[in-house]
Parts: structure tokens; sequence; C-alpha cells
């Protein structure tokens, strides 16, 4: 019985102390409703309302039921990195910066996307100073604000 109240016991306390992602919902959808899969064929397409997905508490839209289906297959390898917030404000300013859903990158397997607006495309900024270091830069800032609202 005690073995048993410890565990229960160590349950409860990793579930509490487990931080939460704040995931960029934007339009009440990550990548604001565009399918996440499509970026990986390099293509910024809106998903529709008849194909959605909710994976890690975090609602999903997909321009067709194979996308969909790919992403249940594997949600993980199509959630946006930094919770879907601009890569670029995660590494430079360790801030959480909406996005423009058409403006992204797929590195090394994973999705960034960026704030472009007004004459500022940070995904340019991204490429110019260095994605690669600022990547290892925005990992870091990450896992200081990601639970942070």
């Amino acid at each position: 019985m005690k073995s048993k109240l410890t565990i229960l016991f160590l349950f409860f306390a990793l579930t509490l102390s487990a931080q939460q992602i704040d995931y960029n919902t934007a339009k009440n959808f990550i990548a604001e409703g565009y399918d996440v899969t499509e970026y990986f064929n390099n293509k910024a397409v809106k998903g529709d309302s008849k194909f959605t997905a909710t994976h890690d508490n975090v609602k999903y839209k997909f321009a067709t039921q194979a996308n969909l289906k790919k992403f249940n297959s594997n949600p993980e390898k199509f959630v946006p990195q930094y919770g879907g917030y601009c890569a670029y404000a995660v590494a430079v300013n360790s801030e959480k910066v909406d996005i423009n859903p058409k403006t992204f990158e797929v590195r090394d397997g994973k999705l960034y996307l960026f704030y472009n607006s007004w004459g500022i495309n940070t995904l340019d900024k991204w490429i110019e100073e260095d994605a690669k270091k600022l990547q290892t830069k925005a990992d870091v800032n990450w896992q200081k604000i990601k639970a942070k609202k």
C-alpha cells in the first residue's frame, strides 16, 4: 500500500511540475489555421474546417483528408517550433510574437514560422543573420519562455 501511495504522489508531483507550452493559436488554430503538413511541401495552404485535429490540446486545420491522416500518423513531425511563434523573435528578443502563416521555413525537418508585415520580414533576417546560430539561441530562449503567457 505504501508503494502505491508513493507512486501516486510522484505521478501528481510530476503532473503539477510539468511545464505546459503556450502555443500561438491566433484564429483559434496553430499557424492561423494553415495546413502544417503542406509547409513540408514548401507551400502555405489554408486548412479547411472539415479536416481538423487536436494535438497537445491545440487545434489544427488541414487542406485534405489525406493531410489530416498524415498528421495523425506522426503529429510531432509537423508541430511548429517555439509553439508556432516567430522563431526570429524568440531567438533575438526572447519574445513570443505572432506570425504571418505565409512566411515559413522548413530546416532540418522542422517547421519555423515568422512575422512578416509592414516591411519587416523576419525570415529574411533569420537567414541573413545566420539561421543556425539563431536557431541555437531560440532553443535556449524557448526553454525559459515556453510556459509564460
